[in-house]
């Protein structure tokens, strides 16, 4: 059998490739989640206009593999130097890895990354991760037929199984992801005295969204990522965000989402009623995007994705951001979110919702589960490597 050949991506034609080896390689699959091709290039490619603001503080390299002159596999090199410095550890990323099942293949990837970082001083190896927590991250370990999000990572059974082969890898991190099944009728009894509680004790309302709030001088974009990066900040993996990636997120999402499905917390017992708490949900894309062909919205991607985001064609939502300040999570301020939003998916169809990965040793988080119906669907791990 021929060996592999490990290529650096170096230009706009080859980064096409890379990008493009997902779509091959998951083309047809029932549970893969594909990103949009815009969205890869807004990630990844460095040869754009505006590129993403993580390339502020990150390096990075991506490497293809071939086999007799065919694509078979693929990873990103990463080095986060915000990150490292924050928790002083001197890492590589590897991300955006695919390949066939043969373990030359993933071992020769991995080895590029490894090398790669050690050029540059790493100590280390892990992931998967991106280039910041807003990327996915973690390799699905259980749960693969299970339909994944546009959020979150979907790979092969053998993805796991090469990892357990690779010498000198170990667990560095787990996730679990869970089901939120949407009450048929009425609010849950305990979490609605929770709620009304919380609200009349802490003075604690609910605050919805408009345009003008998100865009105009009250800058409540500006205010959700300032949770977000407070509520995530002591988190595996996450780089607090800089005010450009803050800009750029604003921009890219705050025009798309449904603010029905957006819902804040507010504390009235201060005077400034500053946010403590953020639901960022949307129905679940996953249906839309697996009819983009190769992640394209043109010639009908974009009717697919517009009847799922507009029409809520899908009896699915997506938890794509749940952060509440520590002090007021302390308070069961998150019972706050869903008091909200459950009438709202009861009045739109919505069946379950998916969660976010959340790290196995987070009880906190998960207890917010507590008064409704749910289920641990799913299991992720990161990996890691001295080097």
């Amino acid at each position: 059998m021929a060996n592999v050949t490990i290529r650096p991506v170096d230009d706009r034609r080859s980064l096409e490739t890379f990008i493009q080896f997902h779509y091959d390689l998951y083309r047809g699959d029932p549970y893969d989640a594909p990103n949009l091709h815009s969205d890869e290039v807004q990630t990844l490619s460095p040869y754009i206009k505006d590129p993403n603001a993580a390339f502020e503080f990150c390096d990075a390299q991506y490497f293809l593999a071939y086999r007799d002159g065919k694509v078979v596999g693929r990873v990103a090199a990463i080095i986060n130097h915000r990150y490292n410095e924050q928790w002083q550890r001197p890492a590589v990323r590897f991300g955006w890895i695919d390949f066939v099942d043969d373990l030359e293949v993933s071992r020769a990837l991995l080895k590029a990354v490894e090398q790669w970082g050690r050029e540059r001083g790493m100590k280390e190896i892990i992931g998967p991760l991106g280039f910041t927590d807003m990327d996915p991250e973690g390799m699905l370990t259980h749960g693969f037929d299970q339909l994944g999000t546009m959020a979150t990572l979907y790979n092969y059974p053998y993805y796991p199984r090469h990892m357990e082969q690779m010498e000198g890898y170990e667990k560095d991190n787990d996730y679990v992801e869970y089901k939120l099944f949407v009450p048929k009728e009425g609010m849950p009894e305990k979490f609605m005295k929770v709620s009304e509680m919380i609200m009349k004790r802490y003075n604690l309302q609910v605050k919805k969204l408009t345009k003008e709030d998100v865009f105009g001088p009250e800058q409540y974009g500006q205010r959700v990522f300032d949770v977000i990066n407070k509520t995530f900040g002591h988190l595996y993996g996450y780089s607090t965000m800089s005010q450009k990636q803050i800009d750029q997120y604003i921009k890219m999402y705050f025009k798309v989402l449904d603010l029905d499905l957006v819902t804040l917390i507010e504390d009235h017992s201060l005077e400034e009623h500053p946010v403590v708490g953020c639901g960022i949900t949307i129905p679940s894309l996953t249906r839309a995007l697996q009819k983009c062909r190769n992640g394209r919205l043109w010639p009908f991607g974009w009717w697919h994705l517009l009847r799922a985001l507009k029409m809520h064609k899908t009896n699915i939502v997506d938890c794509l951001l749940i952060g509440v300040l520590p002090e007021y999570r302390a308070k069961g301020a998150n019972a706050l979110l869903f008091y909200d939003l459950i009438p709202r998916y009861q009045k739109l169809g919505f069946e379950w919702g998916e969660t976010h990965v959340e790290m196995e040793t987070n009880g906190k988080v998960q207890s917010q589960w507590t008064y409704l119906d749910h289920e641990q669907h799913k299991r992720r791990r990161c990996y890691k490597k001295a080097l």
